[in-house]
């Protein structure tokens, strides 16, 4: 399989395509109707561009970093980055917004490079605490800040339109370390940041 192609000869590919198939079959449909002739192929494609995030290494997005910061030692945050992931219990989507912050140690990352994190670990199977952890741990591990903060908040759709069905609830998670865990006064700026922020876009 090519990194970013289907190879739609390859028997992988097309085992797959007729576990498809046989979900449809499951479903009480036939796989071989006109409407849905095309549908595994569709159902591999999507599959293949949401779950991106395991064809690479989110933790090279922050090995460019940059030194002539004058100093810079407040916080950066990066907030209402977009989440998209999938529930691995279910199989259903979880989409709601990250804020990512860190308190930079003599260098400093791309802000791109911070969105582009969260989307290479949010491209796979996910629970959210993990997620969490996972943005949070990279950060930790490569740019060794001051401190660094990742907040998720989002509607898993696992609750909102099946089993309890409460499509208006939101899950809140986070990680905290460094300055941001010890120092209240950290943690009370990068609130109000995100509140600025907030308010800002209203």
């Amino acid at each position: 399989m090519a990194p970013e192609t289907l190879d739609w000869s390859d028997p992988r590919v097309q085992e797959a395509l007729e576990h498809v198939r046989g979900i449809l079959r499951f479903l009480g449909e036939d796989p071989e109707r006109e409407g849905l002739r095309e549908t595994p192929k569709r159902v591999l494609a999507a599959m293949w561009e949401h779950f991106a995030g395991y064809r690479e290494d989110p933790k090279e997005h922050l090995l460019k970093t940059f030194e002539e910061v004058e100093g810079y030692d407040e916080v950066v945050l990066v907030s209402d980055i977009d989440v998209h992931s999938y529930c691995e219990h279910h199989l259903v989507p979880f989409v709601g917004k990250a804020h990512v912050a860190y308190i930079p140690n003599g260098r400093v990352v791309g802000l791109s490079k911070l969105a582009r994190l969260v989307d290479g670990y949010a491209r796979r199977l996910q629970v959210q605490e993990k997620l969490t952890m996972q943005i949070a741990n990279a950060i930790e591990e490569v740019l060794r800040p001051a401190g660094v903060a990742v907040i998720l908040q989002c509607r898993h759709f696992c609750m909102c339109y099946r089993g309890v069905r409460k499509p208006e609830s939101w899950t809140t998670t986070s990680k905290l370390t460094g300055a941001f865990l010890k120092n209240p006064s950290s943690r009370l700026e990068l609130f109000q940041l995100i509140e600025l922020n907030r308010s800002g876009k209203s």
